[in-house]
């Protein structure tokens, strides 16, 4: 499970009560960043977990603009998002602003990472 820290990084708009954004954002960990080997969430890549009437956003970014990976990640956070019960449907939100930085990674994506 994520950090506290991480948690606290990631808002929620909607339906959306501590117990619905702890079994999203425990879903969004099976998303692993195949160039990096560590999860969107632990990375700080999700920005924003919204709900409404069954369909789930997740406003998130990536690592770097142009990531030729982008749209495998999309699909596995959607796959992920229906593995969420309230999910019927989901959408993926890929902002660039606020940029990505390094200190939005939880304690075990730097350990993980060497850094």
């Amino acid at each position: 499970m994520a950090d506290e820290e991480v948690m606290k990084q990631i808002d929620t708009e909607g339906n959306i009560d501590d117990d619905l954004k702890r079994r999203m954002v425990e879903a969004l960990e099976d998303v692993v960043d195949p160039e990096l080997g560590v999860d969107i969430v632990n990375l700080g890549l999700v920005y924003k977990l919204g709900m409404d009437n069954g369909k789930a956003t997740v406003t998130m970014t990536l690592t770097a603009m142009g990531c030729p990976l982008a749209g495998q990640i999309t699909t596995l956070v959607k796959q992920a998002m229906q593995q969420v019960e309230e999910v019927d449907d989901a959408e993926v939100d890929i902002v660039w602003n606020p940029p990505w930085s390094k200190e939005r990674m939880s304690r075990y994506a730097r350990i993980a990472l060497g850094m």
